[in-house]
């Protein structure tokens, strides 16, 4: 039986796949206390397949920008279940920093990362409000229009 924020990923039609395999040096996750810290999530589902390529500002749409910054959060919640195997035992979204690729006069960053903070509340609720730091980027890899890593407190 799935737990109460799988529950609201469902019916958001949302299903957590296995997380993704680094594609360098580091890990998807690392738990220390209780604190989980997940590394960068670009906006690529789980085939691999990026959600928005490219620069906000130059050919990517703000709409396609929150999509992709969705995307992020969708692969952050997979690190997260991954590290504890239930998403219940989250206690709080704690920060999420997104970076997005866009150019220099592209102001809307904040708005982008919407995409990735509507979500975090919509499953967590109060749980899921959190700091946050939206900065954009020159280029991501593989020219990713956004990626989001987060800070969680686990129970």
């Amino acid at each position: 039986m799935a737990g109460t924020v799988e529950q609201k990923l469902a019916a958001l039609g949302i299903t957590l796949e296995a997380p993704r395999t680094p594609v360098a040096n580091y890990v998807g996750f690392v738990r220390t206390g209780n604190l989980l810290f997940v590394s960068g999530q670009v906006c690529a589902t789980s085939d691999g397949k990026l959600i928005a390529r490219g620069k906000l500002g130059a050919g990517v749409t703000l709409e396609q920008g929150v999509a992709a910054a969705r995307g992020c959060a969708v692969n952050l919640l997979t690190q997260v279940k991954a590290a504890l195997g239930d998403l219940d035992k989250v206690a709080r979204v704690v920060r999420l920093s997104g970076f997005v690729n866009s150019t220099p006069d592209f102001l809307d960053g904040p708005k982008v990362l919407n995409g990735a903070s509507d979500l975090m509340v919509n499953v967590f609720g109060d749980k899921g409000r959190h700091a946050r730091t939206t900065v954009g980027v020159a280029v991501l890899p593989s020219d990713a229009a956004v990626e989001v890593e987060g800070i969680f407190e686990v129970a």
